[in-house]
C-alpha cells in the first residue's frame, strides 16, 4: 500500500504532486458556473493576483498537513480494495472537513486581511466544492501514492 504522506515527502514526487494539484484546482475553478462560479472565479483571481505563483507555493507549504489528513482515508480505501474515486465520493463530508480544518486554522491566524476576506467569501460553499473535486483528487493520489 502506498502512503500519501510518504509520496509527499519524496523529493522527486513532491513537485509532480504540487503541479497536478495546481492543475486540479485550476480545472475545478474553471468548471464553476452561475453566480457561485462568478464568486469562486473572482475570489480565486484576487488570491492569484496577490502574489504570482501563490497556489503552488501554498500547496507546497500545506502538502504535508493535507497528506496527513487525507492519508487515513487513502489507506482505508486501499485496505477495502475500493475504487478510489467512489470511496472518496462516499466519504466526501469527512474528507472535505478534514482538509478545511487546515485552511480554516490558517485563515484564522493569517495577518493578511485581503486573503482572509477572499477566503471567508469562498468558505461557505467550500465543502461542496471540495466534495466535487474529491474523485479527481483520489485519482491524483492513486497516481502518485500507489
Amino acid at each position: 500500500m502506498g502512503s500519501l504522506v510518504q509520496a509527499a515527502q519524496d523529493a522527486q514526487k513532491r513537485p509532480l504532486i504540487i503541479r497536478d494539484c495546481s492543475t486540479l484546482i485550476e480545472e475545478q475553478v474553471r468548471s464553476k458556473r452561475g453566480m457561485t462560479g462568478i464568486a469562486v472565479k473572482g475570489g480565486f483571481k484576487v488570491i492569484k493576483s496577490f502574489k504570482p505563483g501563490i497556489i503552488p507555493r501554498a500547496l507546497d507549504d500545506m502538502l504535508d498537513e493535507f497528506s496527513a489528513k487525507v492519508d487515513p482515508f487513502w489507506l482505508s480505501c486501499q485496505e477495502e480494495g475500493a475504487d478510489p474515486a467512489a470511496y472518496f465520493k462516499k466519504n466526501s463530508p469527512a474528507i472535505s472537513n478534514a482538509l478545511l480544518s487546515i485552511t480554516d486554522d490558517r485563515a484564522k491566524n493569517s495577518p493578511n486581511k485581503t486573503l482572509i476576506k477572499a477566503y471567508k467569501g469562498l468558505r461557505g460553499k467550500a465543502e461542496q466544492h471540495i466534495s466535487e473535486a474529491l474523485p479527481s483528487l483520489a485519482r491524483l493520489i492513486a497516481k502518485h501514492a500507489s
